[in-house]
């Protein structure tokens, strides 16, 4: 069974709303998605957005209010056990069983998916060394560093060879060289097998991997496309600051010519303006006639995370000064 036009996962009008002691909680509103076979889709989003509860509804681990939702064509209320079938699944907080060995995990979630003997003899060896972990088999589950967890739990979540990956920011906690890693198994999947892979995620720099992104903020899809696309929605180019008093700087820059944007990031201002050669000099000067020192400056690539503040900041209705 297959989705339509190629399309592995969908979302159609999707609602979720939860009932509180106040009313009605409105998680998801209205969310449209569409994945197509053999892609790494990312949900990106705060804290609170919806993303999780898209992710946990399309799957059918939670009800739906209104809207449809399919995996490979398989109604996400309807036919969640056929879904369980074909799909990997890691939850944000994976809960390996610490007490059994890095093998019998593997063993572990053999047996919950109802794998064969004679296929098991065959997948585990090359799910272990595909996650690099074949020199640890006998290790237990509990003392693996964080980075080897994460890719015990991508091993155990394949060993019923499913087309489709859903992971709840599976790298959440992990060091940027195990994020890395776990990211390049994730982009061999996708190659060697052709998994389609849905995936939530904080981290802006993992947004970047990703073939598509979906912006969801307050329960309803801000941006979709690829991060070329979604970066080239800023309104204007980027010029970075390292002014002093910063707080001046800040305050200062939003009211002069050409300047569409002040995004602060650490003790830099990221400035969005019409055009970064001819407003950068002019930045610098009216600054320093207000007293104000810029120790660096220079032109910047937009990335993910500053038309990720943007889009939000827009959808917010904000004024233009620092975050």
């Amino acid at each position: 069974m297959t989705g339509e036009e190629g399309t592995v996962i969908r979302a159609r009008g999707l609602v979720k709303r939860f009932k509180s002691r106040g009313g009605e909680v409105m998680a998801i509103d209205g969310v449209d998605l569409a994945v197509g076979s053999g892609e790494i889709f990312g949900l990106i989003g705060p804290d609170g957005a919806g993303k999780t509860t898209s992710l946990r509804v399309i799957l059918g681990l939670l009800s739906r209010t209104e809207g449809e939702s399919a995996i490979l064509g398989y109604d996400s209320m309807r036919d969640t056990y056929a879904i369980r079938e074909r799909v990997g699944y890691i939850a944000q907080q994976f809960a390996l069983p610490g007490e059994l060995t890095v093998a019998e995990n593997m063993r572990f979630f053999a047996d919950m998916h109802g794998v064969a003997e004679s296929q098991r003899r065959q997948r585990i060896p090359q799910l272990l060394e595909f996650a690099g972990l074949t020199a640890f088999t006998d290790r237990l589950a509990n003392k693996l560093s964080g980075g080897m967890k994460k890719k015990l739990a991508l091993a155990c979540s394949l060993i019923h060879e499913p087309r489709v990956l859903m992971l709840d920011e599976p790298t959440l906690g992990v060091d940027p060289v195990s994020r890395r890693d776990f990211w390049s198994l994730l982009s061999r999947l996708r190659v060697e097998r052709g998994a389609t892979v849905l995936v939530c995620t904080p981290y802006m720099d993992e947004a970047e991997r990703c073939n598509r992104v979906a912006l969801i903020y307050a329960g309803q899809l801000v941006a979709c496309d690829t991060p070329q696309r979604i970066k080239g929605r800023l309104p204007g180019e980027l010029i970075e600051l390292h002014p002093e008093p910063f707080r001046r700087a800040r305050e200062g820059a939003a009211d002069l010519p050409g300047v569409l944007e002040v995004q602060t990031y650490g003790r830099a201002l990221h400035l969005v303006v019409d055009d970064a050669d001819r407003r950068g000099e002019e930045i610098v000067s009216a600054l320093e006639a207000q007293g104000i020192a810029c120790q660096r400056t220079r032109p910047i690539e937009p990335r993910m995370e500053e038309a990720f503040v943007s889009l939000i900041r827009a959808q917010r209705g904000e004024p233009r000064e620092g975050r």
